[in-house]
Formats: C-alpha cells, structure tokens, sequence
C-alpha cells in the first residue's frame, strides 16, 4: 500500500520548511509511521545538527531523517536524506517500507547525499560529512594556501602514490548497502507470493473443512429425521393403541351397560311376574273349587257316575303315571279327543263332587280356552314360549326360564294349563307365564 502523507501533512510541511529555511535553527527533522500503518507522522526536530539526530534513530522502526550541514568545502548549506531501518524491524515490514522510499524523496526533495542505514556505524557523523565534501564537487582551498608555495623548498622526496590496498569485504559490504533495497523488493515479492500460495492453501483447507462440515450436518439432518419419523410412527402407534383401548373400555362399559339394563329389566321383568304371579294366586284363592283337585280327579278318571264317591277318596290319590311311558300324554291325547259335549258335561260333575254352585264358571273357561287359536304341530302339540322364569311348588308342576319352549299344552284353566317342560317332564304351570308361537 502506498504511503498516506495527508493525514498530519500541515505538521510534516511545516517541519521540512523549517529544515530548509536557513533563518530558522532547526537543522534537522525525523518522520516516522503511526504504529502498524502507513500513515507518516512527525517524530521529532531539533537544532543539534546529525549528532543529536543519530541518537533519536530507533533501532525496532523505520524511520525518515532530513538534516542541513554545512559543506566543510564551500561553506554552503547542504541537505541529507536518510532512510533507517532498524535491525529490529521484520521483513515483511521492511518489505512494505521498501516501496515508500521514493515517495518520501519526492516529498523530501533537495537533498545532495541520500544514505540508506541499518545500523550506527551507518550514520557516524564524521562518514556522513565525508560523503558531503565528496559531493560537493571541487576543492576551493586556495585561499588558505601561502606564498610560500613558490619558494624553493629543495630537494623533494619521492613522490608518494594515491593506491589503496582493496578490502574485499568492505566493498562487498558496500555493495550489499546499495543492493539492499533491490533485494528488499525480491523479498517483498517473494513474501507476497508465499502468501498467496498460503492464503490458497487455507482458502482450499476451509473449502475442504465446509464440505467435511455439510457433509457432516447432513448426515446428522438425515439421522435427526428418521429418529423423527421413527418417533412420529411410535406416537402414531400408540395414539393407535389407546384408541383400541379406549373403545374396548368403551365397550365394555356399554355392554356393561346393556347389562345393566337387562339385569333392571329382567328385575322389573321379574317383579312383574310376581305381582302376575301374587295376581293368579289371589284369582285362585277366590275361587270355591281347587283346580288341582279337578286335575287329579280328571286323572284318576273319575266321572259324573262316581259323584258317589267318599269326600276322603280325594285325600289319597292314584300314583301318578310314569313320564317316561307316555301314559299321560296318551290320556291327554284321549280327551282332547272326546267332544266337547262330554266335557260339558264333566263340570257338572265336579261342581257335584264339590256341591258348590260357582262350579259353572271352570267348566266355562275351560271350554273358552280349548277355542283361543294357537300354533298346533303334528308332533309337538300346542306350544308355548315362557315370558318368565317359573319354579314348581310340588312334583304336579314344572320349572322353566324365559325363552324355553313348553310342548303339548293342555288349556284346562283359564289360569293353568299343563304341558311337558324343557326337561320333558309333565305337569302344570301358570298361563300368563308363557304366550302361544
């Protein structure tokens, strides 16, 4: 980068003109940067001539010093440039200082003698001035000369020779001085190219660790989305499954439910057929002839002939006959058989046998109940499907459950009737118990 003279330029003009104006004391000037950056600033001046501008030099900077000395010659003013760049001061520094030089000679111009030092034994003093009487030109020492020059001094001795043994060193030394800038600019070059080969080098390295890195991120993106997908299908999963166990509780609890309500309605069902039941018992209470009597009498085969008959004869009755013969349902067979003319007549009968003469309304119902229509099988006979359950009082009546189906029904009564159960046993049971298929 180029060097910036604009910033303090009022501080570093007045200081040059100060140098160069030979009414002014001030015979010497230092510049120097401000820090790491290539803004020049006034470093010091003063009016002790190059002694005292040898011992401001900095040996960790690079700095520019202008001075006016006096030609040992003519007397005349002269002015020195003198570019110092300390032993200190690192290479790629001295390599970007390097390209101000001829910026700063330009600003600094006049000067008769330009020295590039690195060192003290650079800027001595006395070396200093001895390049300044080198370049002023001719020696005008006449005036100090005596009359005596073009006397007769004698005999003169050997004329002496001006040749100097040559030191290899010194002119080597002198010659790495002059190239020293030269060799500043290679260097500079070289530097500058080593940093773009390393500003490559890590340009390449951060591409590579960028693609490391995305490659890497996008194997983490991919594994962070199959564990969501993964924990998306488990939550589905088990959204799923406290569905299913919601609607199995659900369920249940509406079959609890149904039965709930079926147990009530078999309770009410039930209570029902009690009061049914507490209804047909008070209906039978009421009436002056049992008809469990008339049944077995009708069993016994007894007719309007035996009315004759000791009212004990009722008290010891014939064992009933074997279900498994058939018997029974072979003398059911028979009278249903009969006319009804007979059976007419058999209430009488009976209303004699009792000799009451409330007897006429049994035989009337009975004769009504022969008559209600109903489903009559070839095989089966009248049959009946229970409403409620019903448990026998004695060995004369059956038992059954709601929906059993009672076969061979006799309606002897308007309130019992009888018939085989479902456990083919054959007996009485009340009517408005069952309902006719």
């Amino acid at each position: 980068m180029a060097v910036n003279l604009s910033k303090n330029g009022p501080a570093l003009t007045a200081a040059f003109k100060e140098v160069v104006d030979e009414k002014s004391s001030t015979n010497w000037a230092l510049f120097t940067y401000e820090g790491n950056s290539n803004d020049i600033r006034l470093a010091e001046k003063g009016d002790g001539g190059l002694e005292e501008l040898v011992e401001e030099l900095n040996s960790g900077k690079v700095m520019y010093a202008f001075c006016r000395v006096q030609d040992p010659n003519s007397g005349l003013p002269k002015y020195v440039l003198i570019n110092w760049t300390g032993e200190g001061v690192k290479d790629a520094r001295k390599g970007i200082c390097a390209n101000h030089v001829s910026s700063m000679a330009n600003f600094l111009k006049g000067a008769h003698v330009t020295i590039n030092a690195r060192a003290e034994d650079d800027v001595e003093p006395e070396a200093i001035m001895q390049k300044v009487a080198k370049a002023s030109g001719a020696n005008y020492s006449f005036h100090k000369e005596s009359s005596s020059r073009f006397q007769d001094s004698g005999p003169q001795g050997p004329v002496g020779s001006v040749y100097q043994k040559t030191n290899a060193m010194s002119e080597i030394r002198k010659t790495n001085k002059d190239n020293f800038w030269a060799q500043a600019e290679k260097e500079e070059e070289k530097r500058r190219l080593e940093e773009q080969r390393k500003a490559e080098e890590e340009r390449q390295k951060l591409e590579k660790d960028r693609k490391d890195r995305e490659a890497k991120e996008a194997l983490q993106r991919d594994k962070r989305d199959k564990e969501r997908a993964t924990q998306i299908d488990q939550q589905k999963k088990y959204q799923q499954q406290v569905e299913a166990e919601s609607k199995e509780q659900e369920r249940q609890r509406w079959e609890e439910q149904e039965e709930t309500k079926a147990a009530q309605k078999k309770a009410v069902n039930r209570g029902e057929s009690v009061e049914k039941v507490n209804e047909a018992a008070s209906l039978i209470s009421q009436r002056a002839v049992n008809p469990r009597e008339m049944f077995k009498q009708r069993e016994r085969g007894i007719t309007p002939s035996d009315s004759d008959v000791p009212s004990a004869a009722p008290a010891s009755p014939q064992p009933e006959p074997d279900e498994a013969d058939g018997q029974s349902r072979c003398e059911y067979d028979e009278q249903e058989a009969t006319p009804e003319e007979p059976l007419k007549e058999e209430a009488p009968a009976a209303n004699s046998y009792v000799q009451e003469p409330a007897y006429e309304e049994p035989a009337q119902v009975e004769e009504n109940n022969y008559e209600v229509p109903a489903e009559d099988t070839s095989d089966r006979g009248i049959c009946a499907r229970a409403l409620y359950d019903y448990q026998a009082a004695d060995d004369t009546e059956i038992s059954f459950d709601p929906d059993d189906i009672i076969t061979g029904i006799e309606m002897i009564d308007e309130g019992w009737w009888r018939g085989f159960g479902p456990a083919g046993n054959f007996g009485m049971f009340p009517a408005n118990y069952v309902e006719l298929m």
